[in-house]
């Protein structure tokens, strides 16, 4: 009786994956490992929202937010802008006595320069963008590594759906995850993004990790089992029933036993986001990584770690309560009051 393998859909002989390419997820889902999946959990970064347009995840800072998206959004801090015909004279000193009378006008004397004004502060080229002030105007243009023009800069991929299938977003690149993946004596063929490893001709073992010459098999006069030779792929292993032979992934394998079963992953990419390739085990990087008071959060596979609140220092090692410095710096405002108002 046949019967397809875990992880895909159909009938024998026509079993296959959910997909294999994002088009055929709705649009708000991606392809990811074979699976239709939402590509927002763990892509964006700190304090913003994730947004997914033809299978693309896209992270903005919300409103009166600012910063890079795919690492963190903070509030916009507006700066204290005065009037041209505002002038204030700053001297360290008590505070001035209150007024017993209240005047209608009031003449400010300067006696400090005003500030000219940057047009790139704040920055209005939008997030992972870079701003250059020519003429007195701002000029916009996006950060070496991140494609697009602002305000809509952004790195070259997010998820392995935004690459080619022969290629995986690995870094926000999308590269070739083959190098590096497979043992010696392996070949490596990439399969919707995935790295497939298979032993050369003439070789056999564990194609991720060292494949060794095949030794020529006696002849046996004997009719051969049906397991004999193996009709399994790599990691798999064949078991004899009811004289047809069955192939099984070994524990801890996945895919296709007939084609060749591979570990749960190879590199970061086979993984959510919020999950980094561990000893070819998809695991939360964060437990050890950060210091005393201080926060994990998974970004792209990486571990970052952030000082709590009210706590300053380094996140990877330790983190102090933070201490606000006070400056005593008092301010005194020169008045003069329009006497003909205040007797009329």
């Amino acid at each position: 009786m046949c019967s397809c393998v875990q992880g895909y859909i159909g009938s024998p002989p026509s079993c296959r994956p959910e997909c294999v390419v994002s088009s055929e997820c709705p649009q708000n889902e991606a392809c990811s490992s074979q699976k239709c999946r939402d590509p927002c959990p763990g892509t964006c970064g700190v304090g913003a929202r994730c947004e997914v347009i033809n299978h693309n995840p896209i992270c903005t800072c919300p409103p009166r937010y600012t910063g890079d998206p795919f690492v963190r959004c903070h509030p916009i801090r507006k700066p204290l802008i005065l009037d041209r015909s505002y002038q204030i004279c700053f001297i360290l000193s008590s505070p001035p006595p209150p007024l017993t009378e209240s005047p209608r006008s009031f003449t400010f004397t300067a006696e400090i320069p005003m500030t000219p004004i940057n047009p790139c502060q704040p920055s209005p080229c939008g997030p992972n963008s870079q701003c250059k002030e020519i003429g007195d105007s701002p000029s916009c243009s996006c950060l070496p590594e991140f494609i697009g023009s602002p305000p809509n800069c952004r790195p070259e991929c997010v998820s392995n759906a935004e690459c080619s299938s022969h290629l995986a977003c690995i870094n926000q690149k999308c590269k070739d995850p083959c190098p590096g993946s497979c043992g010696a004596n392996a070949e490596c063929r990439v399969v919707s993004h995935t790295p497939m490893c298979v032993c050369s001709v003439g070789y056999t073992g564990d194609p991720f990790v060292q494949c060794f010459p095949r030794q020529a098999d006696p002849i046996r006069e004997e009719p051969l089992a049906p397991c004999t030779p193996s009709p399994c792929g790599a990691n798999a292993v064949c078991r004899e029933q009811n004289g047809a032979g069955s192939c099984t992934c070994l524990p801890e394998y996945f895919g296709n036993p007939y084609e060749g079963c591979r570990p749960e992953c190879v590199i970061n990419s086979d993984c959510a986001s919020n999950r980094a390739c561990l000893r070819n085990k998809c695991q939360d990087p964060c437990p050890g990584t950060c210091g005393q008071n201080a926060d994990c959060q998974v970004i792209n596979h990486l571990p970052s770690c952030n000082c709590r609140p009210g706590y300053t220092g380094d996140p990877f090692r330790y983190c102090n309560v933070y201490q606000e410095r006070k400056n005593y710096f008092t301010s005194s405002l020169v008045i003069h009051r329009n006497t003909s108002q205040l007797h009329a």
